[in-house]
C-alpha cells in the first residue's frame, strides 16, 4: 500500500476495465438497436456510442449478430401468478409489462427485440423464445396446460401491441393516459382472453 490507496494486481485491473468495457459496449448496443433496430445498427455507430474502437466490439463479440444476441438477456420479472387473485390477474399482467416499459423505455430488452424482430428473423425467433419460455410457463397454472400456450400467445400479442402503439409507434391516444388508465382499458380484454 502506498498512502492511503490499495494496489491492485495487474490481472485484476485488466479484469475490471474488460468488466467496464463489456458493459459500456452492452448499453450503447441495447441503445442503439432499441432505436434503430438490428439492420440500421452498426458496429462503428455501437462503438462510437461507448467511446471505444470498433475493434473492441469485434474482440469481445465477434460480429453485429453476436452483439445482438448478447443484448437480448430478456427476464420478464413475471411474479407468480398463482399467488394473483383471479380477477386481479388481468390488471397485474397489463401492470407488470407497463412497469418495465416504463422505468426504460427507450433501452428496454423487450422493446428491441419488438423493434428489430419486424425486419430480423432471428430477432423474431429469440422473441417468440422469450414469450415461450416465460409467459407460457406462468400462465399454465393459472389457465391449466391445455390452454396456456394459445392463451399465452393471445396475452403476449395483446401486450406487444400495447408497447408498439405506445413506445414505438407512440399514438398520441396511447401514450397520454397513465399506466393504471391503460390497466383499466386493456384488462378486460387480457381477462377474455384467460377465461
Amino acid at each position: 500500500m502506498t498512502g492511503n490507496r490499495e494496489t491492485v494486481p495487474e490481472n485484476e485491473g485488466a479484469a475490471r476495465r474488460s468488466s467496464r468495457t463489456r458493459a459500456a459496449i452492452l448499453e450503447a448496443a441495447r441503445r442503439r438497436f432499441a432505436e434503430q433496430g438490428y439492420d440500421r445498427t452498426t458496429i462503428r455507430a455501437v462503438a462510437a456510442d461507448a467511446t471505444i474502437d470498433p475493434s473492441m466490439v469485434m474482440r469481445y463479440y465477434g460480429s453485429k449478430e453476436r452483439l445482438f444476441e448478447a443484448a437480448l438477456a430478456v427476464d420478464l420479472h413475471l411474479p407468480d401468478l398463482t399467488a394473483v387473485p383471479r380477477e386481479q390477474l388481468p390488471r397485474t399482467l397489463v401492470l407488470t409489462f407497463l412497469d418495465r416499459w416504463e422505468r426504460a423505455p427507450a433501452g428496454d430488452t423487450l422493446l428491441l427485440l419488438l423493434r428489430s424482430a419486424v425486419t430480423a428473423d432471428h430477432a423474431a425467433a429469440r422473441m417468440r423464445e422469450v414469450f415461450a419460455s416465460q409467459v407460457g410457463p406462468a400462465l399454465a397454472p393459472v389457465v391449466g396446460p391445455q390452454g396456456a400456450p394459445a392463451r399465452a400467445a393471445l396475452v403476449a400479442s395483446q401486450l406487444l401491441g400495447l408497447a408498439l402503439g405506445r413506445y414505438i409507434l407512440r399514438i398520441p391516444s396511447l401514450t397520454h393516459p397513465s399506466p393504471e388508465e391503460i390497466a383499466d382499458l386493456l384488462a378486460p380484454a387480457v381477462a377474455a382472453t384467460l377465461d
